[in-house]
C-alpha cells in the first residue's frame, strides 16, 4: 500500500529545548496528543529509508532531497502484518539496501519476521522506541515537541513540517531553532546505539 505526500522537515533532538518549548506552547494552536511504541530497523549500509514496525504495521518513508537545509521525506509503503513474502523482497529489503536473504515461508508474522529475519541479520539492528507526541500547528505548519525513550535511554525531539520550505524555514527561525543541528530519527537513533558517531 502506497500513499502520502512528501513534507519537508527540520527535527532537533536535545534533553531539553528550553526557551523553544515555551515559545512553541505560547505561539502554537495545540492540536493533539499521541503515544506509541515502535520498532525501527536499521541498516548499516543506509541512511536513506526510514523504516518503521507501528500497530503491527511496517511503514518505510524514502529520503527525497535536501533543501535549503531541510530534508523531504516521501511515504513510500506501508503493509500489515502477516506479510507475503514478496513484499518483504520487492519492498523491505531493497529499502535497507542489502541483499534479499534466503526466506523459507510465504508470509511472515511480525515475531517471525523480528526473529527469524532482522535479528539474526548481521547488517540490521532493531531500536525499540517509545513516543510521547505533543502536536501543534502554527502559520500553516505542523510542529512537534515528543518525549522519546529509545532502547531505554531519554532524549526528546522537536520538529517543524511543511510541504512548503519557505513556511517551514521561516517557522523554523521564528522558534529559534538555528543553532540546532537538522538530524533526522534514522541518523539520531544510529547515534544513540551505536551505530554512528556523534557530531565532535
Amino acid at each position: 500500500m502506497k500513499a502520502g505526500i512528501p513534507r519537508f522537515e527540520f527535527r532537533a533532538f536535545a534533553q531539553n529545548f528550553g526557551m523553544v518549548e515555551e515559545k512553541i506552547r505560547k505561539l502554537a494552536e495545540f492540536e493533539r496528543f499521541r503515544e506509541s511504541s515502535e520498532v525501527y530497523i536499521l541498516s548499516a549500509v543506509n541512511n536513506l529509508n526510514n523504516t518503521k514496525i507501528r500497530n503491527k504495521m511496517i511503514d518505510i518513508k524514502r529520503f527525497v532531497k535536501e533543501e535549503k537545509g531541510l530534508q523531504q521525506w516521501e511515504p513510500k509503503m506501508k503493509a500489515e502484518f502477516p506479510t507475503k513474502v514478496n513484499v518483504i523482497c520487492d519492498e523491505v529489503f531493497p529499502a535497507f539496501g542489502l541483499d534479499v536473504p534466503v526466506f523459507h515461508r510465504p508470509e511472515y508474522t511480525l515475531a517471525q519476521f523480528l526473529e527469524d529475519i532482522v535479528k539474526p541479520h548481521p547488517e540490521l539492528a532493531l531500536a525499540y522506541v517509545f513516543k510521547r507526541r505533543y502536536g501543534y500547528r502554527i502559520e500553516g505548519c505542523q510542529a512537534e515537541i515528543a518525549d522519546l525513550l529509545i532502547n531505554g535511554a531519554a532524549i526528546k525531539t522537536l520538529a517543524v513540517e511543511s510541504v512548503d520550505v519557505e513556511a517551514a524555514l521561516k517557522v523554523k527561525a521564528t522558534l529559534g531553532l538555528q543553532e540546532y543541528e537538522n538530524v533526522n530519527y534514522v541518523l539520531a537513533i544510529k547515534r544513540i546505539i551505536g551505530m554512528e558517531p556523534f557530531p565532535e
